[in-house]
């Protein structure tokens, strides 16, 4: 475990404070991933609240446990894409449709525009855009249930 030639902290107000290895001090710091869906836990950009480059991170899990838990927190209430569990109906086979599924978030209904919206990651992972600009995520389209399967079929 490498000790990065920085601090980060959180400020009173919530914000992530970057100090560099010569002492100077950002604030508003924001960690953006490289590869949020191929590969979430390796690379990892720490931008200044002006758009520039602080740090480089190549992974995650090579971070202190505390840097790390303060980073895995930041890119928790940034990032939400609920992973969809289960359809469990859709209005139409044509679009726009209304989705009704259950996340790893809770239930929840969108509408689905168009089936460009539906957006193929790899062999089986799938990233749906609802009209709201929320991203639902399928990890895996073959470990859904046979019915949800069957729905998600009809838009492929």
């Amino acid at each position: 475990m490498n000790k990065p030639d920085f601090q980060l902290e959180r400020n009173a107000f919530g914000r992530l404070v970057f100090t560099a290895a010569n002492g100077e001090r950002h604030v508003g710091v924001v960690p953006v991933r490289a590869f949020p869906i191929a590969a979430p836990d390796e690379g990892l950009s720490l931008v200044s609240a002006e758009g520039h480059e602080l740090a480089w991170l190549e992974r995650l899990d090579a971070l202190p446990p505390p840097l790390r838990e303060l980073l895995h927190e930041e890119l928790a209430s940034r990032e939400f894409t609920p992973e969809i569990l289960r359809l469990r109906s859709v209005s139409t086979f044509s679009t726009p449709s209304i989705w009704e599924v259950e996340t790893d978030r809770g239930s929840t209904a969108f509408v689905l525009k168009g089936e460009e919206d539906i957006r193929r990651l790899g062999a089986s992972a799938l990233l749906i855009a609802g009209s709201q600009g929320v991203q639902y995520m399928v990890r895996d389209r073959h470990a859904l249930d046979r019915h949800s399967r069957r729905l998600l079929e009809r838009f492929l």
